[in-house]
Order: C-alpha cells, then sequence, then structure tokens
C-alpha cells in the first residue's frame, strides 16, 4: 500500500514539473483518443447504414439473397468495381431492374476475364518473380550480414594495431551505419514484396474459387466436385469408411423452363440446390454437376444410408408447392430422381460414378420422383 502511495506521488510530482506545451500535448492526446472513439461508432454506423441499402436494393430488385447477389450489390454501392457498377448501371438504364439471371451474367463476366489461360500465367509467373525476388533479398541479407561480420572482426583485430582510439570508433561507426542502411533498404524491399504476394495470393484465391464455383447456385460444380473425390476416396481408404455417390437430376426441366421462362427455371435450380446444401457437411459434398444434374458424395455412409438421406430430400422437395414469381401461379410438383452407388464396389471412383448414373436413369423410367440403389440394379 505504501508503495502505491510514493508511486502516486511520484506521478503527482512529475505532472507538476510539466510545462505548459507538454501539458497540451497531452489534452491533444487525450482529444484524439477521445475522436477515436468516435470515428469508431461512426464507422460501425457507416456499416450497418451500407448492410441496409444493400438488402434495400436487393429487395427492389427482387433477388435472392445469395453471395453472389450480395457481392454484386456491394460492388455496385459502393463502387469498389467499376466494371460491375458500368455494368448494372447499363441495364437498370435499359431495363429498370437486375434480375437474378442478369446478375448471374454480370459476375460470370467479369470473372471470366480473370480467368483466361493468359491472365491466370500472368498471376503464376508474377508469384515466381516474387519469390525469386524473396530469395535474393535473403541471400542479400545473409551476405551484408557476413560482410559486415567480417569487416567488424578485422577492425577488432586493428585494435592492437597502431590506430588511434578515435580512428577506430570513427571507422566502426561508420561500419555499422553503412550495415544499418543496407538493413533498411532491404527491409523496405521485402515488405513491398510481401505486400504484392499478398495481392497475388488473393487474387489466385479468388480466381480458384470461381473456377471451382456454380455462380448460379453457389454450390461447387463438376471441377471442384472431382477434387472432392479424390481426397474423399483417399480419407475413406485410410480409415476403413464407406464411401457413397450419389446422381441427381431435376425431372422435367425442360418443361420447365419451356412453359415457365428459363428466369423460373434458374430459381428452381437454385433452391434445389440449397435444399442439397443444407445436408453437405464435412463428410458430404455437393456439387451442382451440371445442367440441371447434382452430385453428392457421402463418406462414413453406406449405400443404404446415403440413399435414405437423399430420398428425404427428394420427399420435402415433392412435398413443397412453388408458385412462379413472375405470373404468380403455382406451379406443377417439382421433384427429382436420383441414383446412389458404393463407391468400394467398383474398380474406380469413376466406374461407380457411371453406376450411380445409370441407376438415375432407370429411376427416370419407371416413372421419375424416385431414388434407386445401384446394388439393386442386375447387368446383362
Amino acid at each position: 500500500m505504501n508503495a502505491q502511495i510514493g508511486f502516486t506521488r511520484r506521478i503527482a510530482n512529475w505532472a507538476k514539473g510539466l510545462s505548459a506545451d507538454e501539458m497540451q500535448s497531452l489534452s491533444v492526446e487525450a482529444s484524439s483518443r477521445e475522436g477515436s472513439r468516435n470515428g469508431s461508432s461512426r464507422e460501425i454506423e457507416r456499416r450497418r447504414q451500407l448492410y441496409e441499402d444493400v438488402g434495400s436494393f436487393l429487395f427492389a430488385h427482387d433477388l435472392d439473397i445469395t453471395p453472389v447477389n450480395f457481392g454484386l450489390a456491394l460492388d455496385y454501392l459502393t463502387g469498389n468495381d467499376h466494371e460491375i457498377e458500368k455494368a448494372v448501371c447499363a441495364i437498370l438504364k435499359e431495363r429498370g431492374q437486375i434480375t437474378n439471371v442478369l446478375a448471374e451474367k454480370i459476375i460470370t463476366e467479369r470473372h471470366s476475364k480473370e480467368l483466361t489461360v493468359d491472365g491466370l500465367s500472368r498471376m503464376l509467373t508474377s508469384v515466381e518473380e516474387n519469390l525469386d525476388r524473396f530469395h535474393l533479398l535473403a541471400t542479400e541479407s545473409r551476405t551484408s550480414a557476413s560482410s559486415y561480420g567480417e569487416a567488424l572482426q578485422a577492425q577488432v583485430s586493428e585494435i592492437e594495431s597502431d590506430h588511434s582510439p578515435e580512428q577506430l570508433v570513427s571507422a566502426l561507426v561508420d561500419l555499422t551505419r553503412s550495415m544499418v542502411d543496407k538493413t533498411r533498404q532491404i527491409e523496405a524491399e521485402m515488405r513491398e514484396n510481401q505486400k504484392k504476394t499478398n495481392a497475388l495470393q488473393q487474387s489466385l484465391e479468388s480466381a480458384r474459387k470461381a473456377a471451382e464455383q456454380d455462380h448460379l447456385t453457389g454450390l461447387p460444380n463438376r471441377r471442384a466436385f472431382e477434387v472432392f473425390l479424390k481426397e474423399e476416396v483417399k480419407a475413406a481408404s485410410a480409415k476403413g469408411e464407406a464411401l457413397s455417390v450419389a446422381f441427381c437430376d431435376i425431372d422435367h426441366f425442360k418443361h420447365i423452363n419451356d412453359t415457365h421462362g428459363h428466369d423460373t427455371g434458374d430459381r428452381v435450380l437454385r433452391f434445389v440446390g440449397s435444399l442439397f446444401a443444407r445436408i453437405s457437411s464435412e463428410k458430404c459434398h455437393v456439387a451442382r454437376h451440371g445442367g440441371e444434374e447434382f452430385v453428392l458424395l457421402f463418406r462414413g455412409k453406406s449405400v443404404s444410408e446415403a440413399c435414405e438421406i437423399v430420398d428425404q430430400t427428394r420427399a420435402d422437395l415433392a412435398a413443397r408447392n412453388l408458385v412462379d414469381r413472375n405470373s404468380g401461379e403455382r406451379m406443377a410438383q417439382v421433384s427429382f430422381s436420383g441414383g446412389v452407388a458404393d463407391v468400394f464396389n467398383y474398380p474406380t471412383p469413376r466406374d461407380a460414378l457411371k453406376a450411380a448414373d445409370r441407376a438415375l436413369y432407370l429411376a427416370k423410367e419407371h416413372g421419375r420422383n424416385r431414388v434407386y440403389m445401384a446394388a439393386a440394379i442386375t447387368e446383362d
């Protein structure tokens, strides 16, 4: 307690000794902290308003709440992406409203420019150049440190020579100053290269995600699924787990497009994709395989267990009464058929995919809106 009182008194005495300028400096610092807090509040309010503006934009154009649409609205309202902003402005001027299909088209065209072979090649080349530069800087740093050590050793060795202490100190100061300047230069270049590398990594990650994502449903695409399949085959084999694959195809999808239009057809695809997404997990991968076809991979589930899960989703969809937003009319029953196969019952994973595909089309031939197991199929 006495120690605390003594410390408090020392602080008080120190404060009494402060000049008027120093007291003003402390006051400015306190005001700065208060301004920082106010700035933080303003930033929170700005972000809240931005979220409201994005929501209002989606609602005004009757857009689904998807990552694609949210990102488009954000880029348009903030001007973060001038290409998207110009595309949206052009459509609004021409049609007065953005639709889900048009939003997807804008995003797809925007990313397609980034995903050219030449574009990816340039990014990879830049990464390689930065890695080479990092290696060179690291080598220079080690060389500089080694040279500094050798030069310092040489100066120390001269202490016993005829040089005066003043000359030795001056030489050591010059040597140290040179080393400090060189170190600062290398550090500045490494910081700059780190920034460039981070930006390239983000670009490559965006390109990879865009290349492996279906922009309509937000699900992984066929390319991503093939990666999942290879990884899950290895994981299931190593742990002795079951591995089942399912193909699912929306029934009479062409009729849906012909009757209600492609905009409604796209809504159906997104809705069915969302139902499948609900059952996805670390051990259940869902992807849009192409067109109206979806594929699912279940690790740790037997073919009968996987079939039951898929069938529950089928029953959920078949029981729903979907409405065409364009006309307000109730649509005919929307359903899908499915086929499920045990991956390890076939020579290769590709053979298992073919077996699930055959089971799918057998389900369609037998009336649709049902799920068949490939194990139940007898080959001629």
